[in-house]
């Protein structure tokens, strides 16, 4: 009957919130207790809750129950497939309140407002360098650590970021697929497209501060500096394009 009444006896004593089950309570007071009583038995994580322990055992077991019937893909947690849905839906109901782009979910939202507020709320332990996104920051942390989980299956070299790997897999498949709307010649990474391009504009956005010669890309820039700083001479004007 509370669920037609709307009746929740159970508060919390420490933020007064209320439930209209007792263990939804019990379950709550655990955020302020700490407790954690479910246990991985695979890696020994964790959890406040016993259905958040199940899903996470899907890691290891590769279970996957929630399917898409639009695409037959599967996934872990129904969460993970609600937020897929929407791809096929193209529903984006979480609208920016200092732009008004509109985002899939809320976590993209809340990630996109940090540009407006300059929020960066995740902070490295190691060099207390912060960032607006908690996957950022873990992609930081590798230049720390050194670990490097994204493995080529054609040569072994490992990479620390999965956009390193993509990039590197190209030299094996010989994919291009940046290519110059202008005369159609084709790159395997964008950065040598956006080099190329300028070969078209004339632009050289890089100028040397001492001298104010430009160059068309930053690896120019950097060989020219060093003939002020008498390191190496420049091989800018020897046929190399500045």
């Amino acid at each position: 009957m509370i669920t037609h009444t709307g009746e929740k006896p159970y508060q919390c004593s420490q933020c007064n919130k209320a439930f209209s089950h007792s263990t939804h309570l019990k379950t709550h007071m655990r955020t302020h207790t700490g407790e954690k009583p479910y246990q991985c038995n695979q890696c020994n994580k964790v959890f406040t809750q016993k259905k958040t322990l199940k899903t996470h055992q899907r890691i290891h077991t590769g279970e996957k129950p929630y399917q898409c019937s639009q695409c037959n893909k599967a996934f872990s947690d129904k969460n993970s497939l609600i937020k897929h849905q929407i791809i096929h839906t193209g529903e984006k109901p979480y609208q920016c309140s200092q732009c008004d782009k509109v985002f899939s979910n809320n976590a993209h939202l809340n990630s996109h407002i940090r540009k407006h507020t300059g929020e960066k709320p995740y902070q490295c332990s190691q060099c207390n360098k912060a960032f607006s996104q908690s996957t950022i920051l873990k992609s930081h942390m590798r230049t720390h650590t050194g670990e490097k989980p994204y493995q080529c299956n054609q040569c072994n070299k490992a990479f620390s970021h999965k956009n390193s790997l993509i990039r590197h897999h190209r030299l094996h498949t010989g994919e291009k697929p940046y290519q110059c709307s202008l005369c159609n010649k084709a790159f395997s990474h964008k950065n040598s497209l956006i080099r190329h391009h300028k070969l078209h504009t004339g632009e050289k956005p890089y100028q040397c501060s001492q001298c104010n010669k430009a160059f068309s890309n930053k690896n120019n820039i950097k060989s020219h500096m060093k003939t002020h700083t008498g390191e190496k001479p420049c091989q800018c004007d020897k046929g190399f394009i500045t």
